[in-house]
């Protein structure tokens, strides 16, 4: 990579003299989607897969096309642009299929431009385009805004050579999302097991919440742990504060920062105590995330619970032991699930949480369960961490490729 080269001033701001500044429209044309005569649920050998916005973003695929005349296909290295939603303006490469009709496949109107290299160009542009809406109700990307965006264009070997360093970065990512796949499913595989089956068990025996090791025992929450409420609705906020944990906080067993809030201690009213512990549990209370939980760890002892439930366990049982628990599907998809259906919305009070029926083994196994899939916790955090990292790298490379503040050979 080469920092120290000669610049440009340009309507787009300095740029290498190697380089030009071109608008979309003059370089690319872009097919708007159809939708298919034919939409299947299933594949078959002469169908191909119906890529939707949600297919997109999600990788979930529903439906299968038969092509007709009338349909836009896209090979691998294709561009496709989410032209109509929520999410207009986002781009994406690597797909084969049938356009749907909020999406266009865009065309490079000549050999000088590296489809790939324009691909990372556009993802810049996302915020530029997608805040643009036309029209009353329906969001989608403005045709004079979208074809004047400018563009820096380096020579070809250039492209193809930034193309080429963010590419794998994206390959380096991947990796690490690959990981993570593995390892929940790692998890989630253990969890079954060991929350069932214990360690080392030879006899079993059936319980109301399914066929269980004969040493464990079979209570109810509320015998273990004692379930208060937490604060309720903010009051006053204060950027000095101290947290407030809302439901939006809690992501399976953590908790996040992400939207946290801040509040004064002195405006929580003496008769409460909405104050959180080590080795507390949160339940969420209502909403979509109706029943989920989080294990209150030393980063966040003082903080407050908002709305949500505060479970503090006995010393009979294992805190981490308890929100694996809690997560697991026997809890989750059995036991919580007929409960938040009760009302229109999803909801969960103290005394439900209480009834809730949980196994108990011996300490010392609950610890070791505990242990077994913490490790596994901690390597899902290492590999997000890393994600995050390798994220930023991308961002930073991109800010420098792709404007010429570095300069790579071709």
């Amino acid at each position: 990579m080469r920092s120290n080269q000669i610049f440009k001033d340009t309507e787009f701001g300095r740029i290498p003299k190697e380089w030009e500044v071109v608008k979309l429209g003059e370089i690319i044309t872009y097919e708007k989607g159809r939708k298919p005569k034919v939409l299947l649920d299933q594949g078959r050998k002469d169908t191909l897969p119906y890529l939707t916005a949600e297919t997109l973003r999600t990788g979930s695929l529903t439906q299968w096309a038969i092509e007709d005349s009338e349909c836009v296909k896209v090979n691998r290295e294709d561009i496709i642009l989410i032209w109509d939603g929520f999410y207009c303006g986002d781009s994406f490469t690597d797909f084969e299929g049938i356009l749907s009709s909020t999406m266009v496949k865009i065309v490079p109107k000549n050999q000088n431009l590296n489809k790939l290299f324009l691909f990372y160009f556009l993802k810049t542009c996302f915020m530029e385009l997608n805040t643009k809406i036309s029209g009353m109700y329906l969001k989608h990307v403005n045709k004079f805004i979208f074809e004047r965006q400018k563009l820096p264009l380096p020579p070809l070997p250039e492209q193809k050579k930034i193309a080429e360093i963010l590419s794998t970065a994206d390959q380096a990512i991947e990796k690490v999302d690959v990981a993570i796949e593995k390892t929940q499913k790692m998890k989630k595989g253990l969890m079954q097991e060991l929350l069932t089956k214990g360690i080392g068990h030879k006899e079993f025996k059936n319980t109301e919440i399914g066929k269980l090791p004969k040493e464990w025992e079979v209570i109810k929450l509320g015998e273990t742990a004692n379930v208060r409420y937490g604060l309720g609705q903010p009051p006053a906020l204060e950027s000095s504060g101290i947290p407030m944990i809302r439901a939006t906080n809690v992501k399976r067993g953590r908790i996040v920062r992400e939207g946290l809030i801040f509040i004064n201690r002195s405006a929580v009213p003496n008769s409460r105590d909405p104050f959180l512990r080590v080795g507390d549990i949160l339940v969420v209370r209502s909403g979509a995330y109706t029943g989920d939980v989080a294990l209150v760890t030393k980063e966040w002892e003082g903080a407050v619970a908002g709305y949500d439930l505060i479970v503090t366990p006995s010393d009979t049982i294992d805190s981490q032991f308890l929100t694996y628990y809690l997560l697991s599907g026997s809890v989750q998809k059995r036991h919580f699930v007929g409960l938040k259906v009760r009302s229109a919305q999803p909801h969960l009070n103290s005394s439900q949480v209480e009834e809730t029926p949980i196994p108990l083994p011996p300490l010392p196994e609950q610890q070791k369960i505990a242990e077994i899939l913490s490790t596994l916790d901690k390597r899902l955090g290492s590999l997000r961490n890393r994600k995050e990292k390798l994220g930023r790298v991308k961002k930073g490379l991109m800010n420098d490729l792709l404007t010429g503040k570095v300069r790579v050979k071709g």
